[in-house]
């Protein structure tokens, strides 16, 4: 789709903002949840605790912390496309809530950077080898091929692999895969507060992204229906280095730092990942009004 030279009417002088449709339900909960300073977040007590672990539980936090920390940087990067071909379509509204992905993502790059430097002591150095080649084929290769394709194909197909490569794959099952992780590690032990703060507020801008991403290929699954088994193919094809990094992060370790079970997370995973692959497979057929009552209820559900 080219680039217009020039605009013939503007939505707010015409129609209005529809401010009935999901996305701007999303922009006013990112307004209202989404005003939080990383640099606010007290990390005192959690220097404290870090120095009070043991060296394979220093390990595994600076191992999950490393991935975090790139994935954060990875997505502030290459999120720029989808805001692109969102506004290319004229979607005022969705475009207005995306400017708050960038925003978010670019702080959840910045509060990972202080616990690294601040908390784990780490300053300039390469904690790439923690990158295992599952976490490479998602982050340094899908993501930015996935994304970059909008570039020169804005086509329902595109914006599809786009959606389910971000929202379904990183921000839905391995992001919350590892706030679990630091939950369970973290806060069921008391431990590092200032950490388990940040991670809550990250998880609560996440749901909305994620939201987002769901209520966006629920739409062109419902008005592309013969596009289900190209989503439903690149679901499961991303599924598989997804659940390779789990695997990969728990095949360091024996035994496992603070009793972490491989089953449970994996388990928590698919359930993360089942979930909203059913509600994206049950757009087909549906109109549009229905897929914006279904997305309601399921922002209604959350927390922020």
């Amino acid at each position: 789709m080219p680039t217009p030279a020039s605009h013939t009417a503007f939505t707010t002088t015409t129609r209005g903002l529809n401010r009935q449709i999901p996305p701007m339900k999303l922009f006013e909960k990112a307004k209202r949840y989404g005003i939080w300073n990383p640099s606010d977040i007290d990390f005192s007590q959690d220097k404290r605790d870090w120095h009070t672990l043991q060296a394979d539980e220093q390990d595994v936090i600076l191992r999950l912390t490393s991935l975090f920390v790139a994935g954060e940087e990875a997505v502030t990067l290459d999120l720029l496309p989808l805001m692109l071909t969102v506004a290319r379509e004229g979607r005022i509204e969705e475009e207005m809530f995306l400017t708050t992905f960038l925003w978010e993502e670019a702080k959840h790059t910045d509060f990972f950077q202080r616990f690294l430097s601040e908390v784990l002591n780490v300053r300039g150095e390469d904690l790439s080898h923690y990158h295992s080649d599952n976490y490479r084929a998602i982050f340094y290769e899908a993501l930015p091929a996935a994304l970059d394709r909008l570039m020169e194909d804005r086509s329902p197909e595109a914006q599809l692999q786009a959606s389910i490569t971000y929202n379904m794959i990183v921000e839905g099952t391995l992001a919350e895969t590892g706030y679990h992780a630091y939950f369970t590690m973290l806060k069921a032990n008391g431990l590092m507060p200032g950490n388990t703060e940040g991670i809550q507020k990250l998880k609560q801008d996440e749901s909305r992204h994620i939201a987002y991403g769901i209520f966006l290929i629920s739409r062109i699954i419902a008005e592309h229906p013969h596009l289900w088994s190209y989503a439903e193919d690149t679901m499961n094809t991303l599924l598989m280095p997804a659940i390779g990094v789990i695997h990969d992060i728990f095949a360091q370790y024996d035994p496992v730092p603070f009793g972490l079970d491989l089953d449970t997370f994996l388990n928590y995973a698919m359930m993360q990942f089942q979930k909203r692959m059913a509600r994206i497979e049950a757009a087909r057929g549906k109109t549009l009004d229905e897929i914006c009552q279904v997305t309601h209820a399921a922002i209604d559900n959350e927390d922020a």
